[in-house]
């Protein structure tokens, strides 16, 4: 082994150090280097990816374009390059000559006049309809299945009473006159919830001003829940109850002006309660007359009803701006002994109220529901109730029930696809009393939710919602819009 002098030893371990350093500032600056690398690489794919499809979409204009405009596109001149830019002369004589046996090439004696038509021409025979996409397709399919617009025999769907699930059947429509039909529906829900249908309606006289028809049906409702009366209830405390209902009424529509909608409606109802369906007991084993007014009444009812307000929405079934301010007079006149007689006055305000050109939309609705007379005996299955898809959605149906009720619902909407989706967060807000005074703001039951709404240009054939409050989650499946 062979051993090298002291100076030699020191000499190696100084230059050893040297290298050590020279190395650490290397990798120190092959560090900083590869991040800046990296970036600039990063924004360096970014802007080519933005510019290949910019250079994509403009080639696929220019390809879908009449061969005219592409012709002067080909003629257009070449931009020359400032003085400080070096460019060849070759090329540019070369586009000259080029762009020259172009314009020498255009017939001289075409007028503008005949240049105009020919490229009217040209767009014509090659301009075609705008295809729809999937999911346009979806909503016009459930429009014509949910809003009656097909004719013949088709599938049905929709609600036959709330609490009883979505119902699914069969029906046909057959036009006999301008904007006159007759149809006929049957509805089974999975609840055994029943419903059949025939009406007849004739629309858009007078100018658009007048609507008029009429309506013939059956319900069957097996399991419908009462809680007791006012907003203090039990959700232990639900009965069942079974309530058939027959009815025939005619109705009108007439609008003087466009926004001022006077509707107007006679129908006869019979009412036939029987005992409750379904996991609950019986109404009648766990409430008196007492706790549940016209408890084994089978009241048969003159139902009148009178509405008027101003409605400047873009449609009833969906909107984006506009709003609804409407009073309707009910007057339930029983034709048996006119013990069960009464008359109701409903309030509603809707408003919607559009944000950064409806990408947003702030919808509110207040409603009130008062019974004129609060020693007349109503029903307890025509009291005013809260709780449903469209009022308290985190509630059970019909979960309070009173001889007034006050309800206010506020909607933030944002709109991800324009064709056919909506989504929504929501706030509701409502109680019902047996005294008018007591209508107030104190003692309300309110939850929070969110929700998506497909639907079309006018009308909401699904909506889901999901709601939480003080008793739970719930989840709600709508063929309508909320308000």
């Amino acid at each position: 082994m062979r051993w090298l002098p002291a100076s030699h030893s020191c000499q190696c371990v100084r230059t050893t150090k040297r290298e050590w350093s020279l190395k650490r500032l290397w990798l120190r600056g092959l560090h900083l280097v590869s991040e800046d690398t990296v970036l600039h690489a990063f924004f360096l794919i970014l802007l080519l990816a933005c510019a290949t499809q910019t250079f994509a979409q403009d080639a696929r204009r220019l390809s879908s374009s009449p061969p005219q405009q592409r012709r002067q596109a080909g003629r257009a001149k070449p931009s020359i390059p400032k003085a400080d830019e070096p460019y060849r002369t070759e090329e540019l004589v070369t586009l000259s000559t080029e762009a020259a046996s172009q314009d020498a090439a255009t017939p001289v004696q075409e007028s503008r006049a005949g240049q105009i038509e020919s490229r009217q021409a040209e767009k014509a025979s090659q301009s075609q309809p705008r295809q729809e996409n999937k999911a346009e397709k979806w909503i016009r399919m459930a429009e014509g299945v949910l809003f009656e617009e097909s004719t013949g025999f088709a599938p049905a769907m929709g609600s036959i009473y709330h609490g009883g699930g979505i119902g699914f059947g069969a029906k046909y429509k057959k036009y006999y006159g301008d904007n006159t039909f007759w149809s006929v529906k049957g509805l089974y829900s999975i609840k055994n919830y029943k419903l059949v249908e025939a009406k007849t309606e004739s629309r858009e006289h007078m100018g658009k001003r007048l609507s008029f028809g009429s309506r013939l049906g059956w319900r069957d409702a097996t399991q419908v829940g009462y809680y007791g009366l006012g907003t203090n209830t039990q959700q232990e405390a639900r009965a069942n109850f079974r309530f058939q209902e027959t009815y025939l009424d005619g109705h009108a529509l007439f609008k003087p002006v466009r926004w001022i909608p006077l509707k107007g409606s006679v129908a006869y109802e019979h009412f036939n309660t029987a005992q409750g369906q379904g996991s609950f007991p019986s109404i009648e084993t766990r409430y008196t007359p007492q706790s549940a007014p016209g408890l084994g009444a089978d009241p048969t009812y003159l139902h009148s009803q009178l509405s008027a307000g101003i409605d400047w929405r873009q449609s009833e079934d969906y909107t984006r701006k506009g709003g609804l301010y409407q009073a309707t007079f009910h007057d339930y006149r029983n034709n048996n002994s006119g013990i069960y007689s009464f008359q109701r006055l409903d309030g509603d305000v809707i408003q919607h109220i559009p944000l950064l050109r409806e990408t947003w939309v702030l919808s509110m609705r207040g409603r009130v529901q008062t019974t004129l007379n609060e020693n007349d005996l109503v029903p307890y299955f025509l009291l005013p109730a809260l709780g449903s898809g469209r009022t308290l959605r985190a509630f059970d149906n019909d979960r309070f029930r009173g001889l007034h009720s006050l309800l206010m619902t506020v909607e933030f909407r944002w709109i991800p696809n324009p064709f056919g989706l909506d989504m929504a967060l929501f706030y509701d807000a409502g109680k019902v009393t047996n005294r008018r005074r007591d209508l107030d703001f104190k003692g309300l039951k309110s939850e929070v939710g969110i929700g998506a709404r497909f639907h079309g240009p006018f009308s909401t054939p699904l909506r889901l919602d999901l709601a939480v409050g003080n008793e739970g989650w719930r989840l709600r499946l709508s063929s309508s819009p909320v308000f």
